[in-house]
């Protein structure tokens, strides 16, 4: 009898069609559904909907716009898996307040759109571009330790005032139910009493795997109990899918192409988000290496050129149909992470790792429209955006003072955050390259 799919032999890769750099493999052929993952991803697509408020306050979109946008976003996830590329993709998160920051010089409307298009085509060169000719880890590697320093302390301030701000922070109104899910997100996510307890306690191993998902449980309730949220009125069936009004009033085929201007002023911004995303790519092959040293019976690979060209292509189609402020990014570490560890524990549990992130991957887009589950999670969509914001300034911050060794670069790095939250992208990155140089080159002179 003629077995449905092909098996992978003990040691080698999960079977695939070769393409050069890429490996295709076809839904339901070359990987099998796995049910732990799918039942993640349609819990865990609140995470994905917390984009949401991002599009609307980013370019003015409507909410049912916004969650086609989710929608698209979400399947074109299934590029990676389905091209060789063996990771949970995700947003370029470090970069979404210094997006936001630069579409708040544009006027709402056509005018902005145009600036995030134009933003995210160039995004799509520069990954397309590095990733094709193989440049991306000796470029990011010139980079000096002080300017990436800047780039994510730059990211840090502007996502830590996003929140403080009483003009546009999304805690106004919502301060008790916001506070407390953000006091169980950061302790689920960084507490380290409770990494040390949560494997003792079912309930505490659960908060611990969810992420971000338990602080928006937590302020869903409290903030409906105190009158800070609403009651969610649960609609029924598919969500509405306005492709015409998107078409229409957010891609080039119905505004049509972004101005010389708003290319050249979205080119220090898109130098920046790139070199955001590279560290996120490193992170991405070092989680995946580590499993597939762990699993002898599979060998997983992954290619940092092919990883640049997937991403390329999935911010080179968003910027023609769906502009999305939160670019396309390498990795959503959560759910990289969350299903490493299962497939860890050997192929009784997840055959191939494949099985398990295409799955999950799969499972989150068709959830995004579940009217039922969106209708459900939206009172709790600002309170998301906070979360998002103040996990992304925290991790911004430890990673950009953990990458820097010495005062100066220290120094240098805090001066062209500031610079580059006050002044834009370019003005910080002009900043922090004379800063660097006038004074290493005396720390030089003077050893």
């Amino acid at each position: 009898m003629m077995k449905f799919r092909p098996e992978r032999k003990y040691g080698e890769e999960q079977p695939h069609i070769p393409m050069g750099i890429f490996k295709i493999r076809i839904p339901f052929y070359h990987w099998k559904w796995s049910w732990p993952e799918a039942i993640q991803g349609f819990v865990l697509v609140a995470v994905a909907l917390a984009a949401v408020p991002f599009i609307m306050d980013g370019i003015g979109a409507s909410f049912e716009v916004a969650v086609l946008m989710v929608f698209i976003f979400s399947m074109l996830y299934m590029l990676h898996p389905t091209f060789g590329d063996c990771v949970f993709p995700g947003w370029i998160t470090a970069g979404i307040p210094l997006v936001l920051a630069h579409l708040s010089a544009f006027e709402l409307g056509p005018d902005r759109v145009h600036a995030l298009i134009a933003l995210q085509m160039l995004v799509s060169v520069f990954f397309l571009f590095l990733g094709a000719t193989g440049l991306a880890k000796k470029i990011v590697s010139y980079v000096p330790a002080s300017i990436r320093g800047g780039i994510l302390m730059g990211a840090c301030i502007a996502a830590v005032y996003s929140i403080v701000n009483s003009h546009t922070s999304h805690l106004i109104g919502r301060e008790v139910s916001g506070i407390l899910g953000i006091i169980v997100c950061m302790v689920a996510l960084y507490s380290l009493t409770f990494a040390r307890n949560k494997n003792r306690n079912i309930l505490l191993s659960l908060i611990g795997k969810s992420g971000m998902l338990a602080g928006m449980i937590v302020a869903m309730i409290v903030g409906i109990a105190l009158g800070e949220l609403p009651m969610p009125q649960i609609e029924w069936g598919i969500s509405p899918l306005p492709f015409e009004e998107l078409i229409a009033d957010y891609t080039v085929f119905g505004i049509g192409l972004p101005s010389t201007y708003h290319f050249i002023s979205a080119i220090p911004l898109a130098i920046l988000l790139y070199l955001i995303a590279f560290g996120e790519i490193v992170v991405s092959e070092s989680v995946i290496r580590e499993a597939s040293d762990l699993r002898e019976d599979e060998i997983v690979e992954y290619n940092v050129n092919r990883a640049n060209v997937i991403i390329g292509a999935r911010n080179a189609i968003l910027s023609l149909i769906a502009p999305y402020p939160p670019m396309a990014g390498p990795s959503w570490v959560g759910g990289t992470v969350s299903t490493v560890e299962r497939y860890k524990q050997g192929k009784d549990d997840m055959n191939s790792l494949h099985d398990g992130i295409a799955s999950f991957i799969l499972a989150m887009g068709v959830a995004s429209l579940a009217l039922p589950l969106v209708t459900l999670l939206r009172p709790v969509f600002p309170i998301g955006m906070i979360i998002t914001m103040l996990v992304t300034g925290f991790a911004c911050g430890y990673v950009a003072m953990s990458m820097l060794k010495t005062r100066e670069d220290q120094g240098i790095a805090i001066v062209m955050g500031i610079v580059i939250f006050a002044q834009g992208a370019a003005v910080g990155l002009i900043t922090g390259f004379i800063l660097h140089v006038l004074i290493n080159s005396s720390i030089v002179r003077r050893s």
